[in-house]
């Protein structure tokens, strides 16, 4: 079931990279697999995924220990400054840095362990209450505040858009981190590139494809409905 579901959404990247004049090697497929038990994160892995996202930072650890070394990590979940030093030397990204703060916690742990951080700084592009992640205007500023930490590479921007039954309502979300991005690019701040952009989740991929997404957080499409009471 994982391997065809995985054939879906990959056929599905192809055909939305097709539609916006993309190379589907633009766009990397992050099998979110929290919850998940490691029999499932092996399947996937059987199905060639080398990109796996967690939410939680002890689930992380423990799958990170028990999988294959050649997987990148990716943190997507709100990190609590505390679990940083427990993340930094497994990660090979952490998507959701959403303030100063917790920035220069990472930073503080990554030259504690002589390692660097990639991250994205957490927009909140719809700017809901219930979302984490800094305001659309308030972007480029703590883009520029992270830049001078030491240990860290600033790589794009993240958002979670909402949760829709029709995900054309996303689209305006997407394009708008896509040119926030572009006008950050744009600034050639130091130690900040915009490679990166993670936006598209299960409902929604396909459209952040079409504008411009790089990293795709693909979960219930790939590993079905989830157990919450599995971890």
């Amino acid at each position: 079931m994982i391997r065809e579901n995985l054939n879906r959404v990959r056929a599905g990247i192809e055909t939305a990279c097709e539609r916006a004049s993309r190379e589907p090697s633009e766009v990397t497929l992050i099998a979110v697999s929290k919850t998940k038990p490691l029999e499932d994160l092996q399947e996937a892995y059987g199905a060639g995924v080398r990109d796996f996202g967690e939410n939680k930072v002890q689930e992380l650890v423990e799958k990170a220990a028990a999988m294959p070394q050649d997987i990148r990590w990716h943190m997507i979940g709100h990190l609590q400054r505390n679990k940083v030093k427990y993340i930094v030397d497994k990660v090979w990204m952490i998507h959701s840095v959403d303030s100063l703060r917790l920035a220069e916690e990472i930073s503080r742990e990554a030259q504690k362990k002589q390692t660097e951080v990639r991250i994205l700084v957490e927009v909140n592009a719809a700017q809901e209450e219930s979302k984490f992640g800094v305001s659309p205007s308030q972007t480029e500023e703590l883009v520029r505040q992270i830049a001078v930490l030491p240990g860290i590479r600033i790589c794009g921007l993240m958002t979670i858009a909402p949760f829709v039954t029709d995900p054309e309502e996303n689209r305006k979300y997407f394009k708008q981190l896509k040119k926030l991005a572009v006008d950050i690019e744009g600034k050639n701040i130091d130690n900040v590139s915009m490679n990166f952009l993670s936006m598209g989740m299960t409902g929604d991929y396909l459209v952040a494809v079409e504008e411009g997404a790089t990293f795709v957080r693909v979960g219930t499409g790939i590993f079905g409905e989830r157990n919450y009471g599995a971890f």
